[in-house]
């Protein structure tokens, strides 16, 4: 039995008169002297003194965070049967929110007989600084519905949720009851105004709010630079941050991270070189900022200056630096970094662990990324959504989609990060069945107006050919950003829609928001698979006059890829050998391909050959040069580059296609048999084979690669990646049902001939998806136009 403890039971058997000081409790507890409180407290016949007493006992655990004394007083107040009254209640609440404890805050709340505006604002904070914004508003609408009026803390702590989930209309809502309440001039509430407006992306109406603060603080004038640049209104902010009266280490920790975060690397720099202090928070900004920017060697360079300057890196730095090696791929560094995380103990911090399988990840070892996940003694969302993202961005849809399930069965709720990192795999696989789940369950969470959510929709239902769904979502933005845009203009682009997608360009730049290099990207992709030539040379020329962006060498590979696929050979290479910048493998890569398409053999002879010597290990070039010697039935030439793999290791990446049914993927692989139904697939082919011949179908056995007798290259055709999967979608689905596939390497041109006639005779919409675009086969047409 603690001392504490026995003091409680001696304060019961003790007989104090009536006349005990309770000024005396109140002093001692405030000062923390609470032991010393307890001694001369007594049960006296007054229940008002006795609940003032305890208040003030309480109050004194509260100033101490001392949780365990708490518990005690609690249990004490219990043991007497003393009535748990609104002050008491109250004090409770508080003491176990300061002290992290939400369970036991809400289990005294719902113990309450009666409750004050002061007992709901304490949960209302509590959920939303606890990451239960869902909760809090819920919270708010049963308060209302009681008949209590919210005051100025209620609102300033309810603000905050409608932030964190982006919900803009919920916020409308909630200040115009500010309005009536005539708390909008109060600064904490105007503050959070200002925040909530700006998270949600309505800058215009945080700025409202901002410049009708007759006096603005320091919080007013950082949550204003802060909104401007998560707005990505980079001029704006600079301008808010120039009239500061007084700038101090948070209004400039937020302006040096808008410029890092723009690609402002020099003027960030120059803003914390001028700082007369820095603390921990601001070398955190200018580490992340740079990382984020994707200036990784230079967050690391500042954090090894950190370092020197005698500043103690805290969990923050490293969540921001071990980024920036994974960003820049510098394995070497991060596993110096997580040495010493493990010598100094921070390693199992939530933050770092989270950190650290983003950098193992992003370095290419996923393997070790996931067995830092699995060692971790506590994940919060954070770590979910970390591990997701890792494996959607390495091509491991499948296993992304499964972790998503185990997180929710493990009792972790997805916020609107989760969201947006499992929605890429569902983009990557088309598994549009499981993307019209999460959809769902994203409307249920309330983050549907969330604005990297709903970005994140718009690429997965175009990605999952439902243009339609993806033009819906995209119009009912009330705010749209560059990524907006860019999602939207990609989703045409990819599909072929070319003069669609430009038309979006233009009205991209007539709303005022400035292109990326990634919406040029797109831009000049949609020229490419529409055939605009021209207008693929026009935008190419405005990247660095009109936008002011250094071309890259994406934007080289698609205008190469556009004259290529247009058949302009000649030009296509005429403009390789006049970049500014040496040509990689991706700007090669489109020549050739587009060599194999008009069988220039002379041409992609040369191509092939910068190609080897660029990646020997890389089969594409040495495949792609096969292929044209094997259509011109070179096979002496054939057999002498697939001896050439042979001797260098060089393995063939094999045809392989995806295909969702009944929010289940399957795979296939050229003449597969693994799959169970493999006789009823081969049985469906031979059927559709014949009907096919019938309506006049045609093998075009000049695809297949072999040199053997017709009838045999016949088999062959007929055993490709794709149309496996579009059997097996027709065995398994309901007529009419719509099938999606997927499939790694470009289609060809067999595959493409016979899909557009199993379209007519199975009456089917099928949309596949290859290397280069979508085909939407429908009624024997498909899309592209035969232009792929």
């Amino acid at each position: 039995m603690s001392k504490f403890a026995g003091l409680l039971i001696d304060f019961e058997r003790r007989n104090v008169t009536k006349n005990i000081s309770i000024s005396d409790v109140r002093r001692l507890s405030k000062e923390g002297r609470l032991q010393e409180a307890l001694q001369i407290l007594g049960i006296t016949e007054s229940s008002i003194d006795s609940s003032y007493a305890y208040v003030c006992l309480l109050q004194g655990c509260i100033k101490k965070k001392a949780l365990a004394e708490g518990r005690l007083i609690h249990g004490h107040i219990n043991g007497t049967g003393f009535m748990l009254d609104r002050l008491i209640g109250n004090a409770l609440i508080t003491l176990y929110v300061k002290c992290g404890n939400l369970v036991d805050a809400c289990r005294v709340f719902n113990q309450m007989s009666e409750r004050d505006v002061c007992s709901w604002t304490v949960m209302i904070s509590a959920y939303a600084k606890n990451g239960f914004p869902q909760e809090a508003l819920v919270l708010f609408h049963q308060m209302r519905r009681t008949g209590i009026e919210a005051n100025q803390f209620t609102f300033a702590s309810v603000l905050p949720a409608c932030a964190s989930l982006g919900s803009l209309e919920v916020g409308i809502e909630i200040h115009e009851a500010i309005r009536r309440s005539g708390f909008q001039s109060d600064g904490f509430v105007a503050n959070a105004l200002v925040d909530m407006y700006a998270k949600c992306g309505s800058i215009e109406n945080a700025r409202n709010v901002f410049d009708k603060i007759s006096e603005p603080d320091k919080v007013s004038w950082t949550t204003m630079v802060a909104g401007y640049v998560q707005a990505g209104k980079l001029h704006e902010a600079v301008e808010v941050f120039q009239q500061i009266p007084r700038k101090d280490v948070f209004s400039s920790t937020a302006m040096i991270s808008g410029y890092a975060q723009n690609g402002f690397v020099d003027e960030a720099l120059k803003l914390f070189e001028e700082m007369p202090q820095r603390d921990v928070a601001l070398w955190n900004a200018m580490i992340a900022g740079l990382a984020q920017s994707g200036h990784g060697e230079e967050a690391l360079r500042i954090f090894q200056e950190m370092q020197l300057a005698g500043v103690r890196p805290n969990s923050k730095t490293f969540a921001s630096v071990l980024p920036a090696c994974g960003n820049v791929a510098a394995l070497k560094q991060g596993m110096e970094i997580h040495g010493g995380l493990i010598r100094s103990g921070l390693e199992s911090a939530v933050i770092v662990a989270s950190a650290l399988v983003d950098m193992y990840a992003k370095c290419g070892d996923i393997d070790k990324a996931r067995e830092l996940f699995d060692r971790m003694g506590q994940r919060d969302i954070l770590s979910w959504t970390v591990m997701i993202a890792a494996y959607a961005q390495n091509g491991c849809g499948m296993h992304a989609l499964r972790l998503f399930q185990q997180m929710q069965l493990e009792g972790a709720k997805p916020d609107s990060k989760t969201f947006a990192s499992v929605l890429p795999a569902c983009a990557n696989l088309a598994a549009l069945e499981q993307g019209m789940e999460i959809h769902e369950k994203v409307i249920r969470s309330g983050v549907e107006s969330d604005f990297v959510v709903v970005n994140a929709l718009i690429d997965m239902y175009g990605k999952c050919g439902c243009i339609n769904k993806a033009r819906g979502l995209f119009d009912k933005m009330h705010q749209r950003d560059v990524v907006s845009w860019t999602a939207i203009i990609a989703s045409y682009a990819m599909h072929g829609y070319g003069d669609e997608a430009l038309t979006l360009f233009e009205e991209m730049k007539h709303s005022g928001v400035s292109p990326n290099h990634v919406t040029l990207v797109c831009v000049l992709s949609a020229c490419c698979h529409a055939g605009l030539v021209e207008d693929a040379y026009r935008y190419f020329n405005h990247i660095s006059a009109f936008y002011h962006i250094t071309p890259t060498m994406e934007h080289y590979s698609c205008m190469v890829d556009v004259l290529g696929r247009a058949g302009r050979l000649d030009e296509a290479h005429n403009f390789i050998n006049q970049m500014p910048i040496t040509p990689n493998a991706d700007v090669w890569s489109c020549l050739l391909g587009a060599c194999r398409i008009y069988n220039n053999i002379e041409l992609g002879e040369c191509v092939a050959k910068h190609l080897f010597q660029l990646n020997p290990k890389n089969a594409a070039p040495y495949v792609l040069l096969s292929n044209m010697y094997a259509e011109a039935g070179k096979w002496d030439d054939v057999e002498m580059v697939r001896q050439m793999m042979r001797d260098r290791g060089v393995i063939k990446t094999p045809g392989c296609s995806w295909i969702e049914v009944n929010k289940q993927v399957y795979a296939f692989l050229v003449r597969d048999k693994s799959n169970p139904q493999m006789e009823r697939i081969y049985t469906e082919l031979e059927r559709l084979s014949q009907e096919m011949k019938v309506a006049g179908y045609v093998p075009d056995t000049k695809f297949v690669l072999n040199d053997v007798e017709e009838e045999q290259k016949e088999q062959i055709l007929f055993h490709h990646s794709e149309k496996l999967a579009i059997a097996f979608g027709l065995l398994n689905t309901v007529p009419g049902t719509t099938l999606r596939v997927i499939k790694n390497l470009r289609i060809c041109g067999d595959c493409h001939s016979a899909i557009k006639f199993i379209s007519r005779i199975a009456e089917r919409e099928i949309i596949v998806r290859d290397a280069n675009r979508y085909h939407h086969f429908k009624a024997g047409q498909c899309s592209c136009g035969d232009y792929w």
